[in-house]
């Protein structure tokens, strides 16, 4: 069904797109106005690079989408800090295990440092803190009670390295991804070893003989560690209960990661797991994906030290559907920057004029399209566009428009009404908020104003000139 579809249906309602079936539902949470959604976090062995981080922007604008509907939502994050092999096929070795050797420093260590970077970058892109931040490894007794139920219904088997899941026994198994067993099977893609089907996955893997591993604990079945995917059923179900709303994730999570929790969850409770799968789409350069293994990653704090505020990546970010890939390059960023640096100058100019204009009609039309655009589907995009159209408005006062950029920004997290810039790039704010007030004069036919204006920035050292292009700044 089409997004068009849905929507010529009803009204002030929130239509997502479900992974899980592939088409837009309207939104009904279970035990309304109470929402539960679980995202899966990251994997702690490296700092989270600005590809991923699209996905925790993703997340948050959801959350403070429904927030902004009036849900009260509990949103669970889990950390993984064990399990999360180099291979979906249950090959390799432990990223943890990988990272604590690059630096030489034990597992734990790795994680803590890396677990505190990520909550320092989410925090530069406003991205509000999770309800629950649980680890995996402060969860292996659920892990082992989930793993032990599986086994006493039938689900597992156990080979020379672990327990595994036996996909065989669900009819449905590969749902969320459309998986075309049969084909798996016949193109030989996945290494078998002593696992049954190639869509088997590990529940329990055991330690290996020839070597110490860092992390291990023991089981009914030996000593060892989890799997990736058992964790994030175990923890999810734990503190958001066996069936709930809302679980999100990366587009690479749905054909292994997400199918997994679904196969080893409702075979666990014999019922449906989550009503409503959302995933973000890969940030992309044009060679490919951005990501660790490539070796391509830009971190935040990369971004940074070329001049740019984390709220400008934010704001670029904002600017796609979250379900497409978006091209990153610096000079698409670079012109983020600029918009984003010209929507905080116009709107430090209202702020700093604060005259009354009211209409009800215009500014309820406002509040209504950006209500509309962010709850279908999250269009970010329009919403923007619903925010630049607020501020070239004649129809209503500043003080009007204040209100509903303050509004506005309880979703789009731009610090739009904060006075200072928390990174100002290479001009001073205060030259930046003069060269939108002369424009504004400009447009406004006060020559007189916007040449008083223009003394004041070649006061300041730089003279405007005024081309087709806008007006343009040189050093005097």
């Amino acid at each position: 069904m089409s997004l068009e579809t849905v929507l010529g249906k009803m009204e002030n309602k929130i239509v997502f797109f479900n992974t899980l079936g592939r088409r837009f539902e309207e939104f009904k949470p279970i035990n309304p106005p109470n929402v539960k959604m679980y995202c899966c976090g990251p994997t702690v062995y490296n700092y989270a690079h600005i590809g991923n981080l699209r996905t925790y922007i993703f997340e948050d604008v959801l959350k403070k989408v429904l927030e902004y509907n009036g849900y009260k939502v509990k949103h669970v994050m889990n950390i993984t800090d064990v399990g999360h092999l180099t291979s979906d096929a249950d090959t390799g070795e432990d990223k943890m295990e990988i990272g604590a050797k690059r630096e030489g420093k034990s597992i734990w260590d790795i994680a803590e440092f890396y677990t505190k970077a990520f909550l320092v970058d989410e925090k530069k892109l406003n991205i509000k803190k999770p309800d629950i931040i649980c680890k995996a490894t402060d969860h292996i007794k659920e892990q082992i009670e989930l793993i032990r139920g599986l086994e006493g219904k039938g689900y597992t088997y156990k080979t020379s390295e672990g327990i595994y899941f036996d996909t065989s026994k669900l009819k449905d198994y590969g749902k969320l991804a459309k998986l075309r067993i049969e084909k798996l099977k016949a193109g030989k893609r996945i290494e078998m070893g002593e696992k049954n089907s190639p869509t088997d996955f590990a529940l329990w893997k055991f330690s290996p003989t020839d070597k110490k591993r860092q992390m291990e604990w023991d089981s009914p079945w030996g000593k060892g560690f989890p799997g990736w995917h058992i964790e994030c059923s175990a923890m999810s179900m734990k503190y958001l209960g066996k069936h709930f709303d809302v679980h999100c994730g990366g587009t690479d999570h749905i054909p292994v990661h997400h199918t997994n929790e679904i196969a080893q969850s409702e075979a666990s409770t014999g019922s449906k797991f989550v009503n409503y799968w959302l995933h973000g789409e890969f940030l992309i350069l044009k060679e490919g994906k951005m990501g660790k293994s490539e070796r391509n990653f830009l971190t935040i704090n990369d971004l940074e030290k070329q001049g740019f505020d984390p709220l400008a990546y934010r704001y670029f970010c904002l600017t796609a559907s979250y379900r497409k890939p978006l091209v990153f390059s610096m000079k698409n960023l670079q012109s983020a920057k600029n918009a984003y640096e010209r929507l905080k100058n116009l709107v430090s100019i209202i702020q700093g004029d604060q005259f009354s204009k009211t209409n009800h009609k215009l500014i309820d039309s406002y509040k209504k399209e950006f209500t509309e655009n962010i709850s279908y589907d999250l269009n970010m995009p329009e919403a923007l566009a619903t925010l630049w159209n607020l501020m070239a408005e004649k129809g209503i006062g500043n003080k009007e428009k204040y209100d509903l950029i303050k509004d506005f920004d309880k979703v789009l997290a731009l610090d739009l009404t904060e006075t200072t810039s928390r990174f100002l790039g290479d001009l001073s704010r205060d030259i930046k908020r003069l060269i939108d007030e002369r424009e504004l004069y400009r447009k406004s036919g006060n020559w007189k104003k916007a040449d008083e204006v223009r003394t004041q920035i070649k006061n300041k050292g730089y003279q405007i000139s005024d081309t087709s292009d806008g007006p343009k700044l040189t050093k005097v």
